[in-house]
């Protein structure tokens, strides 16, 4: 376990998640069974607060069917999300709707339940348990062409009817007498805003529910609507010998043959059904690689194998070379500098060196296996660096160079605040 302070976050956040993970395991079959048997919007409640405590505990505060009620009112849009734009990497801002903290935990809790309940398509790997950005690139491999598109505004482009519809179907089936449950939770999911729709041939701003992007539930739900999309691309993959995966609006086919023509049958067929989805291509992303040249899918290489760029190595061991030469805090100064002039885009201005290493090094890992030589030799240097650095072993310095009064003062000043 790794001891240094700042790193107590990356920690948090990988418990939760395995222990998310394992009581998914432990209790899906029974939330499948409530959730069938759910007749009520109080039997609704009650789920909701029983996979509550599953997640957080015996002590959290259930939620009230009128705190439901409030946050399912699109009327209080406003003050159930905020909204804030960050630049994207490619140019241009993405609007971003980030629930308030109590429609937040309802809407984690709901996806959790939505997961137990729905199983995506197989060519879906974004936002799936247990699949990543490594598996939808693996399945394109060594191929001669890797055929990219990205679907336009694919959170704002699902508006509330359809999240409804979709749970009045297998296996939610909340139709008939139940359909309010389904009312209840699409709104609960959606929110009014200013969209983009194709009106009479021209793109015209409208107001909308739609699905948030920022919302817990929104990727998972994306994979539900998609159910259709997928299961029609994936057949149409199969009558021309190609393979088809969709990571959230990313979609990838891949082929040893040329099926990519314009105006041929492969892509007429794609676009007619991408349009009958009620999707739209967003023509400026689409891309044909071919072998011989750069193949990426969804940022990983996949000419040979599933691999990350020589710039991408290059940058971990250049933050690690400040380290170990200049000491954490002025290696961090130079990060934080050059950080937030490369990816302005994110949110950087709270990127810590030691968790941007670590969350690399675990893609690395991810990417090209624990094994490989790289990944072991720049985690071993990490590792050490960790080790070095941990405050048991600075206070250990300070107590035998300065004395005892000193350790204990730096310790008060730095170091208080953390456990362990």
């Amino acid at each position: 376990m790794l001891s240094h302070p700042q790193h107590k976050s990356i920690q948090g956040r990988l418990l939760f998640f395995n222990k998310i993970m394992k009581l998914q395991q432990q209790h899906t079959d029974t939330i499948k069974k409530q959730f069938a048997k759910m007749q009520t919007k109080a039997d609704f409640i009650k789920l909701l607060n029983d996979t509550k405590k599953i997640l957080y505990g015996d002590e959290t505060k259930p939620i009230s069917l009128k705190v439901l009620y409030y946050f399912a009112d699109y009327r209080n849009g406003q003050k159930r999300y905020k909204q804030f734009s960050i630049r994207k990497k490619s140019g241009g801002q993405r609007n971003i709707n980030a629930p308030k903290k109590g429609l937040k935990t309802i809407q984690k809790v709901l996806n959790i339940i939505i997961q137990c309940v729905f199983e995506p398509h197989t060519a879906a790997t974004g936002f799936v348990p247990n699949k990543s950005v490594v598996d939808n690139a693996k399945a394109h491999t060594a191929k001669n062409y890797v055929y990219n598109i990205d679907l336009k505004d694919f959170f704002p482009s699902i508006e509330v009817h359809r999240v409804k519809a979709c749970f009045k179907i297998p296996p939610f089936d909340l139709k008939d007498d139940r359909e309010p449950l389904a009312f209840l939770i699409a709104n609960l999911c959606c929110s009014e805003m200013d969209v983009e729709r194709l009106i009479e041939g021209e793109w015209q701003t409208v107001k909308r529910s739609v699905l948030p992007q920022g919302a817990p539930t929104s990727p998972t739900i994306t994979n539900i609507v998609s159910q259709s999309l997928d299961k029609r691309l994936a057949k149409l993959a199969t009558t021309f010998g190609a393979t088809y995966t969709r990571y959230a609006d990313d979609i990838t086919f891949s082929s040893d043959h040329s099926i990519y023509q314009k105006n041929g049958k492969f892509l007429n067929k794609l676009h007619e059904i991408i349009t009958q989805n009620s999707f739209t291509i967003n023509e400026q992303k689409v891309r044909l690689q071919k072998n011989g040249h750069k193949q990426e899918v969804t940022g990983i290489t996949v000419n040979e194998k599933p691999n990350v760029s020589q710039r991408y190595i290059k940058q971990i061991r250049m933050w690690l070379y400040y380290w170990e030469t200049y000491g954490y805090e002025k290696a961090e100064q130079i990060f934080r500098r050059d950080y937030i002039s490369d990816r302005g885009y994110v949110k950087s201005h709270k990127a810590k060196l030691i968790n941007v290493i670590d969350g690399k090094l675990l893609y690395l890992k991810m990417v090209r296996g624990e094994i490989d030589p790289t990944y072991i030799k720049l985690k071993d240097r990490f590792l050490l660096l960790i080790s070095e650095n941990s405050p048991l072993n600075i206070l250990l310095d300070i107590w035998e160079n300065e004395g005892i009064d000193q350790a204990i003062k730096v310790f008060n000043q730095k170091y208080e605040k953390y456990e362990g």
